[in-house]
This record gives structure tokens, C-alpha cells and sequence, in this order.
């Protein structure tokens, strides 16, 4: 690809349609034919000018929807029009579209005038207010067209909370070995003040005193860092509570805060396999490098899927070399063939946004970040990052989870006074609303018991409905919390949860130093589900050694567990040890399992 559309747009994004010399592209994909044509003439690859030209392009739209627009003074008719495709990639971007302005449909970078420009803008400012959104000039570059006039493309934000839901959420994993800076770094974006370089920005994230004496997170803890409509920040410098913060934010991104030490590292996993994080942040101390934990962590990202971006953090405390040498140890590192991704170093406003659409468009894309949570050298880069970073699922998908059964996982047990019995979790799938009925199990004897929602709660605000995809915390009012255990799932009364004792698994065994044979006994980690299992017997083989690939039949030892074919399984005894995907499922039939008895009318009370 030319060299000048890397300089200007990073080479990835992709343009929808122009007209008037602009191109509108929404995230969720094509939108409905808009018409229209292009101002642009051309005859035999020559210009107006009549001089050879070869001018940048970025890609040609693979799909057919995206249409030139014209948007200098738009008659009233295409208005409209352009109005209701604006609807429509809002609504399959979730809430999100980004907008070039100055780009053909065939990708050629042509560019507006100063005039043509100003027009522009000002009819897409008209069509956001008339579908209630606001919009966000993300960068403007000069193009090297065939023109004497100056010539420009920009690139906007259409932002608009969905109709259907109060904002849109993105969950954040933070990994990370111990000290690398993971808290501070959640401290200073969520509190809005820099930390005083002895971790004064971390105490409001810890939730134990133990935590508090040592410096060192041991459990999950979750924060919030929102955005509005106009892509500026809020959070706690703003707002005094999280509930003022959801109700002044359209995006809302959800920090999972992992501890960094070997010793929880259960809670580590525990919590990138049940929280279901879209993206996962990778703090990696400029001083120290690459130690401890890292390895690992990275490891636990790719194995399980999520796409992360790195954040080298204390680069204050270290010299322009040694932060050199740290991002190339990493972008070594990445490139390895086990990683096989492509580094992407962050250093201004443009490459933050440009990394956000690639990030989300390749998997193999990785931003790298370099900053300080003291000086603040390069926050506002992250910031910028965090703000147009879309979501992986476009509406369709969404729709299709919510179209099924209610389940939600129990992740989270707590008692609160004068509420009761509260479980926190993730709705995998289907709606929950307030005052329904469902079913929680399974039990240790393997009994599904009902139960009733009485409340729902999101990011600390009340929230009537849960949709598939949600993370949300579920008050049930007077139900006995020691019938409730981490790992079990709350299901609609109409679907027959399948339970199982013993199960099957295609796994890689990633580490061992003798070697892996019947009788062993590992930690099994599937979505929400962390239990000790037994190695019943290994098909094809006697034993396995490090990197061989089998299909293995675990036994759970203690109770039985709600499992799902094709679910993603990591298993550890200490370690990591390997990592597979659930292939079969000896379930427990519904009459084995009591499900008819634990829903017997005399059991538990509404």
C-alpha cells in the first residue's frame, strides 16, 4: 500500500462511500444505498489538470452497501435519506459510526476544499442532531492531490446512547506481573488525578486491608471509566458516584483489575474466563521488562482468545533507552511465531486512533503504549484510544443471544444489609428482567432451586433489564446464600440445563516436566466453573509429554457442573499446564438430576 496512506490513515481504515468528494462509513457495516455521484472526473488515470497522477487510495469497500454521498447542501429528500442511513449504522455499530469525509468509494484519498469541507460537516452535524446523536472531529490531514487548492480529509465520531440500552459497555482485563503499575494506572484514569509516586492513586481501588499494607492486589475489583456523547472523559473528578457517571456517559469502559502475584493466580484466571472481557490490557513496568507473570498472563490472553494491547507504565522512572529496550524486547516477543502478532507503538493523537480501528478490525494487531501514571506523559493517548475502541459484537449477533433462553452466570456472592442474598455475573444469553423466575444450580447433589430476581443493578446503577452480553449484579431478596456457589448458573424454569460429572476435552499440553498420564489431578477452569478434576483416561495414548495434542476424559471430584460443548477449558496444577475445548459431556439426565423435585412446590418460596 502507498506509503502516504499509512502517513494519513493508518492504512486500514476502510471508506463506505463518497459524493461530493466524502465517504461515510459506519462500524457496523454497509448501510442501504444512499445514491448519489462523485464530483471527481477523471479521464484515461489523468486529472483535471491533465497531469499523470498517482494518487493514495485506502481499500476498496469489500461489501456492496456503503454509496457515494454528497453532503454540500444535501436537497431535502437525500437529507432524509442520509438521516435514516445514519439509523442504521448507528444502530449496527451499537451506538457507534466513524465517518470519512473526503474518500471515494473506490478508497481514493481525493479530499475536500476548505468550503467543501466546512459544508460538510455542517450537514452531518444536522443529521447527528436529528437522530439525537453529537459528533467528534477525530483527525484532519491534508491530502497530495492534483490540485492548487488545499485539500483535506477528516475523520468524525458519530456517537448516540442506543435506544434499547442506557450505554454502551466494554470490559477491560488488566494483566500484568506485580508491581508493573496495574492499580495506579486504574487509580489515575478513574479518579482523574495523577498518583504522587508512592501509589496514593490505588488505595481507593483496593478492597482488603491486607491489600492496603502490602500494595498488592489479591482480588478482582472492578472500576469505571466513562465517556459522552462528545467523547470527553467522566469520571470520579467529575462525578461523586458511579451512578452519576453511567447517567452522564454514552460509552462506559469496565476495568477488571487482575492481581499481578503467582500466588492468586486463580483469581487471575478465574477472572479472564468468567467475566467474559472483550479486550485485555497487558501493564508491563518500563523498568523491570518483561518478568514474573507477564509470560504467563500473555499467555492466558491468547490462549483464551482476547485481544490485548500493552501498556509499558513508569516510563518516568527510566531513561528513553531503557524504555527503547523494553518495547523491543516485546515487539520480539510478539512477533515470535507462537504469538505471531504485528506491534503497533503509539506516540500520537493519530496513532491512537488508528490502532483503535485496526485493533478491532485484525486480531493480530497489538498497540503498544508507553506512559506515566505520575508525570502523565502519554495518558490522553490511552484515553483517546479507550474512547472510539468499538465493540466486537455488531447488533445482529447481539440479537440473536438475546432471542435465546435466559442464562446468567454466578461469578460473585455477597450479603447486604436490608436487600439480602446478591449475586454478581455475566447474562450469556436471553433477557432478565426484574421479578422474574428462574432457576439456580446445579447443587452439590445436582438439584436446580428457584429463586426470584427482585432487582437488577449495572456499574452500581438500577437497571430494569438485563441483556445478553450484560455484566450486572442480581439481588434475590431472602433466597439462603448457602445454596449458592461461584461456578453455578441461573437459568430460565423452560430450558433442561444439561449438568455433567464427566466430561471429554481435546487439550494441548502446553507444560509439564515429567509427563501427563491417567490418575492426574489438575485444576479445571471453564467460564465460571473452577473445580478440581481427575484424569480418567487419555484416547490413543498411555501418557502425554509437553506440546502433544490428545482428547482426555476428566472426572469433577466433587459435585457435578453446568458445562457447554465447544466451551474453552484451561486446566493448571500451579502453572498453567494446557489449555482445550470441551468435545463431549456425559450429562446427568433431568430425572437423575432432580431437577423435578428441587422445583417442587414446597422447596423454596417465591
Amino acid at each position: 500500500m502507498d506509503s502516504r496512506v499509512s502517513e494519513l490513515f493508518g492504512g486500514c481504515c476502510r471508506p463506505a462511500g463518497g459524493g461530493a468528494g466524502a465517504a461515510l462509513r459506519g462500524r457496523g457495516g454497509p448501510a442501504p444505498c444512499a445514491g448519489g455521484g462523485s464530483k471527481t472526473k477523471k479521464k484515461n488515470g489523468r486529472s483535471r489538470g491533465g497531469k499523470a497522477n498517482n494518487p493514495p487510495y485506502l481499500p476498496p469497500e469489500v461489501s456492496s452497501g456503503g454509496r457515494r454521498l454528497k453532503l454540500v447542501n444535501p436537497s431535502q429528500y437525500r437529507f432524509e435519506h442520509l438521516v435514516t442511513q445514519m439509523k442504521w449504522r448507528l444502530q449496527e455499530g451499537r451506538g457507534e459510526a466513524v465517518y470519512q469525509i473526503g474518500v471515494e468509494d473506490n478508497g481514493l484519498l481525493v479530499g475536500l476544499s476548505e468550503e467543501e469541507m466546512r459544508a460538510s460537516l455542517k450537514t452531518l452535524r444536522r443529521m447527528a442532531e436529528k437522530v439525537g446523536a453529537d459528533i467528534t472531529v477525530l483527525r484532519e490531514r491534508e491530502v497530495d492531490y492534483d490540485s492548487d487548492v488545499p485539500r483535506k480529509i477528516t475523520e468524525v465520531l458519530v456517537r448516540k446512547v442506543p435506544d434499547n440500552q442506557q450505554f454502551l459497555d466494554l470490559r477491560v482485563a488488566v494483566l500484568g506481573n506485580v508491581d508493573s503499575g496495574k492499580s495506579t494506572l486504574l487509580g489515575v484514569l478513574t479518579q482523574g488525578e495523577l498518583d504522587n509516586g508512592r501509589g496514593r492513586a490505588r488505595l481507593n481501588l483496593f478492597r482488603h486491608l491486607h491489600e492496603i499494607q502490602s500494595g498488592r492486589t489479591s482480588s478482582i475489583s472492578f472500576e469505571i471509566l466513562g465517556f459522552n456523547s462528545k467523547g470527553e472523559v467522566v469520571n470520579y473528578s467529575d462525578s461523586r458516584t458511579a451512578e452519576e457517571i453511567c447517567e452522564s456517559s454514552s460509552k462506559m469502559i469496565t476495568f477488571i483489575d487482575l492481581a499481578g502475584h503467582h500466588k492468586y493466580l486463580k483469581t487471575t484466571i478465574f477472572g479472564l474466563t468468567s467475566y467474559c472481557p472483550d479486550f485485555a490490557m497487558l501493564v508491563v513496568s518500563a523498568n523491570t521488562g518483561i518478568a514474573g507473570t507477564t509470560r504467563e498472563h500473555l499467555g492466558l490472553a491468547m490462549a483464551l482468545k482476547v485481544p490485548f494491547f500493552i501498556v509499558i507504565s513508569k516510563v518516568d522512572l527510566c531513561s528513553k533507552a531503557t524504555v527503547e529496550r523494553t518495547v523491543k524486547q516485546l515487539e520480539r516477543i510478539l512477533k515470535q511465531p507462537g504469538c505471531n502478532k504485528l506491534p503497533l507503538l503509539v506516540n500520537s493523537d493519530d496513532d491512537a486512533v488508528t490502532a483503535a480501528q485496526q485493533f478491532a478490525q485484525s486480531p493480530n494487531i497489538t498497540p503498544i503504549f508507553t506512559l506515566s501514571s505520575v508525570s502523565g506523559e502519554n495518558l490522553d493517548l490511552l484515553k483517546v484510544f479507550l474512547n472510539i475502541l468499538p465493540p466486537l459484537t455488531n447488533s445482529k449477533e447481539q440479537e440473536e443471544l438475546m432471542q435465546q433462553l435466559t442464562e446468567f452466570q454466578v461469578d460473585e456472592i455477597y450479603t447486604v444489609p436490608e436487600v439480602g442474598t446478591v449475586v454478581g455475573g455475566t447474562l450469556s444469553s436471553g433477557i432478565c428482567r426484574e421479578g422474574e423466575n428462574l432457576v439456580v444450580g446445579p447443587t452439590d447433589d445436582g438439584k436446580f432451586l428457584r429463586l426470584k430476581v427482585c432487582s437488577i443493578q449495572r456499574n452500581r446503577s438500577a437497571c430494569r433489564v438485563l441483556r445478553a452480553g450484560q455484566a450486572a449484579t442480581l439481588a434475590l431478596g431472602p433466597f439462603d446464600r448457602s445454596l449458592l456457589r461461584k461456578g453455578m448458573v441461573m437459568v430460565s424454569p423452560e430450558m433442561n440445563p444439561t449438568i455433567c460429572s464427566v466430561f471429554e476435552a481435546e487439550i494441548v499440553l502446553l507444560f509439564h516436566a515429567t509427563t501427563f498420564r491417567k490418575g492426574f489431578q489438575v485444576t479445571v477452569h471453564v467460564g465460571n466453573v473452577r473445580q478440581t478434576a481427575i484424569v480418567e483416561k487419555i484416547h490413543g495414548k498411555d501418557k502425554l509429554r509437553t506440546g502433544e495434542k490428545a482428547v482426555v476424559c476428566f472426572r469433577f471430584i466433587k459435585h457435578p457442573e453446568y458445562l457447554k460443548i465447544g466451551a474453552k477449558l484451561l486446566f493448571r496444577e500451579g502453572v498453567t499446564k494446557g489449555i482445550g475445548h470441551v468435545t463431549d459431556l456425559q450429562a446427568i439426565t433431568t430425572k437423575e438430576n432432580g431437577l423435578e423435585e428441587s422445583l417442587g412446590p414446597g422447596q423454596l418460596s417465591f
